[in-house]
C-alpha cells in the first residue's frame, strides 16, 4: 500500500509541474489552440529524452521502475528548484542529489543557543562530525577542542586517532561502530561533497580500528541513547542526548547532552 501511494504521489507531482510550466519558457509555442495548461505529456517526454508512452505510465503511477538519470532529465527539464528536485528524488525512492558542501559557518543566532544552553553540553555539526559551534561544557568534556586544528576537531577523529577519544566512552565499541555505520549513510547522501572522502581518507589511513569497522559495511541511524562516559576530572558519568536539525539547513545538527535520570523520575 506504501509503494502504492508513493507511486500516486509521484505521478501527481510530476503532472501539477508539467501543467505549471510554461510552454514558451521550455521552447514550445503557447498558443490558443492547447486544450491543458503548461506543456503536453509529449512535449516533456521529449525534453527529458523519454517515451511518451514511459512518461504516461509514470505519471499513471504504474509500477515501473524508474532511475535516477531519468528523475535527473525530468527535473532538469521541469526547471525544478532545489527543495522539488529533492522532493521528486525522495518520490522516487532515490537518495536526493547532495546540494554541494556544507556550509563552513553557523547562524548567528544558533551559536547562541549553543552557548546560552551552558551548562549542559552542546554543540552544531556538519554530516561529517566536524564541530562547527559547541559551548564550555562541551569544550570540557571533549578536552582541547580550541587547540586543535579545525580538520582535527571533528567526532570521529578524536574518537578513532586519539587516545583520548578511545578511552572516554565505557562501550566505546558500541559509540565506534554506529558512527562507522552512520558516516557510510552520509558518504552516499552527499556523494558531491568533498569533505565526506577525505575524513574518510584521514581516518583510514590513521586508525586501524577504524578500518576494521568499515569493512564490515554496516550502516546505522542516530539514535538518542545513553552514553556512558570515563572522564578524567569528572569521573565516570551517564549523559542522555538528543540531536535536532537545523530547520534552515538540513545538512547542520545540534546536539544537546542532559543528566541522565531513572525512568519515571522528575
Amino acid at each position: 500500500m506504501t509503494d502504492l501511494v508513493q507511486r500516486d504521489e509521484l505521478g501527481a507531482f510530476l503532472r501539477a509541474r508539467r501543467e505549471a510550466t510554461d510552454p514558451a519558457a521550455a521552447g514550445f509555442r503557447s498558443g490558443p489552440r492547447r486544450r491543458t495548461p503548461g506543456l503536453r505529456r509529449e512535449e516533456l517526454a521529449q525534453l527529458a529524452g523519454l517515451s511518451v508512452t514511459w512518461y504516461t505510465w509514470l505519471e499513471q503511477g504504474r509500477d515501473i521502475s524508474v532511475s535516477r538519470q531519468v528523475i535527473e532529465s525530468l527535473a532538469r527539464a521541469l526547471r525544478l528548484s532545489g527543495p522539488q528536485r529533492a522532493h521528486l528524488f525522495t518520490l522516487a525512492a532515490l537518495v536526493p542529489p547532495s546540494a554541494g558542501p556544507a556550509p563552513a559557518k553557523v547562524d548567528p543566532l544558533l551559536e547562541r543557543l549553543v552557548r546560552e544552553l551552558f551548562p549542559k553540553p552542546a554543540y552544531v555539526m556538519n554530516p561529517w562530525w566536524d564541530l562547527l559551534a559547541y559551548n564550555d561544557a562541551y569544550a570540557e568534556l571533549l578536552g582541547g577542542l580550541d587547540q586543535r586544528s579545525a580538520d582535527e576537531r571533528n567526532i570521529l577523529w578524536i574518537t578513532f586517532a586519539e587516545s583520548r577519544g578511545s578511552g572516554l566512552f565505557v562501550d566505546w565499541l558500541g559509540e565506534a561502530r554506529s558512527l562507522v555505520g552512520q558516516l557510510r549513510v552520509a558518504l552516499a547522501r552527499y556523494p558531491d561533497d568533498p569533505r565526506g572522502p577525505a575524513l574518510l581518507k584521514s581516518l583510514l589511513n590513521s586508525s586501524e580500528a577504524f578500518r576494521e569497522l568499515w569493512d564490515e559495511r554496516s550502516v546505522s541511524g542516530f539514535t538518542a541513547a545513553r552514553k556512558e562516559l570515563r572522564h578524567p576530572r569528572l569521573g565516570r558519568i551517564a549523559l542522555d542526548h538528543l540531536k535536532l536539525s537545523d530547520a534552515h539547513d538540513e545538512k547542520l545538527s545540534l546536539t544537546v547532552f542532559l543528566p541522565a535520570q531513572e525512568s519515571g523520575s522528575e
